[in-house]
């Protein structure tokens, strides 16, 4: 098989051609083929009084693009789930989440391991690490920054979000319903596996979302999504035994909120494919360079400080990201 684009020609190639904003991959103007691929997982629900199903429907799915990593009043369209030779992992390829960069992030397991059935197949690169997806989540969030739930309105701390009304390429997948008589818990899970040779194989990215009545507790809720996310990590390894691609790395990760009888709860994971806003790399000499960069080095280079922690939620968990995020 040919080589790919390099690494560099990909980040060269995936400028936009709006200053302050992202924009979705081919929208026109961008300063060449490549795109930035970006990651997100949200949940939230909202109070029924006064709606309808399709209200609720659409006012949780609005929150939840919302929320976290910024990306609300988008058109968003969906595709299929790999970040390919010609694009670029945002806080692992470009602008490193520090933890990757210096190599303290540990794996929360590996497959095969000690969490699944004996006599699993070794995969042929030996066991695959499984890592915390949650640097690379927090890396999309301070591209796009956040809009935080503050004192009855919104703090405004978006910083690069994609244009409002753009079209803006999607992997995605999504749940959302009434709590039910019981109440219940929805969940979302992300996970991206990383190939490797990314000039002649494409990344893979999994998404799962839904609805999870059986659980009665916080607890209960994490070893049901602890149990897809180990199902999810083995897919991966299968798939890429499929197409003779082979993965030397995952992170993953997943969210969940109790949603009570009267709300409607929403579970969303996504990966938008953008490209960069032109200030986003208005402090390299070309936008390559950010590949050099840990993200704490990328925000210093285009003048931005610290983004603050996002409120705790207590009513949301997870596994391989921050507590209490929604």
């Amino acid at each position: 098989m040919s080589s790919g684009m390099s690494l560099e020609d990909v980040v060269n190639g995936a400028v936009g051609n709006m200053p302050g904003n992202c924009m979705g991959y081919m929208n026109p103007g961008a300063s060449g083929s490549g795109y930035i691929a970006t990651m997100k997982l949200s949940v939230d629900k909202i109070d029924m009084t006064g709606l309808d199903p399709g209200a609720g429907g659409i006012v949780s799915y609005d929150r939840c693009e919302k929320d976290d990593a910024y990306i609300g009043q988008i058109n968003m369209g969906t595709a299929s789930s790999f970040c390919g030779v010609n694009g670029a992992l945002w806080g692992l390829h470009l602008a490193v989440a520090d933890d990757i960069q210096n190599g303290t992030l540990e794996p929360m397991w590996t497959y095969p391991g000690p969490h699944y059935p004996p006599g699993e197949k070794l995969p042929a690169q030996g066991p695959v690490p499984v890592y915390p997806v949650a640097p690379l989540l927090d890396a999309a969030e301070r591209l796009f920054g956040r809009m935080d739930p503050a004192d009855g309105g919104e703090n405004d701390l978006r910083r690069y979000p994609p244009l409002p009304g753009a079209h803006v390429i999607c992997a995605n997948k999504d749940a959302s319903g009434m709590g039910g008589e019981n109440g219940s818990y929805f969940w979302s899970a992300i996970g991206i596996a990383i190939a490797h040779d990314r000039e002649t194989q494409a990344n893979l990215f999994i998404e799962d979302c839904g609805q999870d009545r059986v659980s009665r507790s916080p607890e209960e809720a994490k070893a049901a999504l602890q149990s897809h996310l180990r199902a999810v990590s083995k897919s991966m390894v299968l798939c890429g035994q499929d197409q003779d691609v082979t993965y030397v790395e995952i992170f993953i990760g997943g969210k969940f909120i109790w949603t009570g009888p009267n709300e409607w709860g929403c579970s969303l994971a996504c990966a938008p494919y953008v490209v960069l806003a032109e200030d986003a790399v208005s402090g390299v000499g070309q936008p390559a360079d950010l590949c050099e960069l840990s993200i704490d080095q990328w925000e210093k280079s285009v003048g931005l400080g610290t983004l603050p922690p996002a409120p705790f939620r207590p009513d949301v968990g997870g596994i391989g990201v921050v507590p209490g995020e929604a």
